[in-house]
């Protein structure tokens, strides 16, 4: 992780030996400088910035009005400041970590106690910076399906939750397309699961391409897939199904060793739209979406029913 520190006082030589103590003790950080709370928040930005060391007396914007407005500000939330001071009294060191400072030195200050204490909480924004991205990729991986990268059962079902609440208020229409790939045992049977598993991530590949940035694609289990649909009435919601459909019997899927799995690779389709009177929840939905696709199944297959 590349790091910035942002050095804000009013006194040049101060601002100078900071950069120079940095430097000396071999601290890897760029190093940005500002004269005042102001311009340190104009400086801040237009840079990232991972650590500032900010001097409490100031003109204009004092180091207590920047931690306040830096508080306000999501964006600088995570920043850490380390305060600089000649002031000595407790009373001053309690109020700047009350408003938001993470450490505090006082003037004048040995340069090793201050690369120290830079080092400390570069140190601890690294390993901040690493767990949020473990949690992102943990939260990531609980919404995804593992093998097609689409959304998982439960997070399809949260959306269309949260999709068919705003239907219900704003009455924009819904819609859910159920999905199931045609005979698929058969090409386990034939192929392998190897083989069958690289059709369920083609078979995903296509239809996430013939949808909108507002669209949902979901892996609902086994070789069913679920779309949804916000704002998409009746008609749109057939079109989407009858471009999913054609577009999944049109692609060569091809195994490693050449031999071709379509065009026997077909998908049958149900189709429902809200507003229905039939609706009452998102498992009223799902329900409606399957007994039509088992319907287009019952009548041959490879079309798309409306429930």
């Amino acid at each position: 992780m590349e790091h910035t520190v942002l050095i804000i006082d009013d006194s040049e030589s101060t601002r100078n030996r900071v950069i120079a103590a940095l430097r000396d003790h071999g601290v890897e950080a760029d190093t940005l400088t500002a004269v005042s709370g102001a311009e340190a928040l104009s400086v801040m930005a237009e840079n990232p910035v991972t650590l500032v060391l900010c001097d409490i007396e100031m003109p204009g914007l004092d180091g207590f009005h920047f931690l306040r407005l830096k508080r306000s500000r999501p964006e600088f939330a995570d920043i850490p400041v380390i305060m600089l001071t000649v002031r000595e009294d407790p009373r001053t060191k309690v109020q700047g970590l009350t408003e938001g400072a993470s450490d505090y030195l006082t003037k004048p200050f040995f340069d090793e106690e201050l690369v120290a204490r830079v080092r400390v909480h570069l140190r601890l924004k690294t390993l901040q910076e690493e767990l949020r991205g473990k949690n992102e990729r943990l939260e990531r991986m609980s919404r995804t399906d593992a093998l097609t990268e689409l959304s998982n059962r439960r997070h399809f079902v949260e959306l269309l939750e949260a999709e068919l609440a705003r239907s219900v208020r704003y009455a924009p229409p819904l819609s859910l397309l159920m999905i199931d790939i045609d005979h698929f045992k058969s090409i386990n049977d034939d192929f392998g699961h190897l083989i069958g598993d690289r059709a369920l991530v083609q078979v995903g590949m296509v239809l996430r391409a013939q949808l909108r940035k507002c669209d949902y694609a979901a892996r609902y289990g086994g070789e069913e897939f679920a779309l949804v649909l916000p704002e998409t009435d009746a008609a749109g919601a057939l079109v989407v199904a009858e471009r999913c459909r054609l577009a999944i019997a049109e692609t060569t899927f091809g195994t490693h060793s050449g031999e071709v799995l379509g065009p026997q690779l077909t998908v049958s389709v149900g189709v429902v739209t809200c507003p229905d009177s039939r609706v009452k929840c998102a498992d009223d939905l799902i329900r409606i979406a399957d007994d039509a696709l088992y319907a287009s199944k019952r009548a041959g297959r490879n079309r798309v029913t409306v429930g």
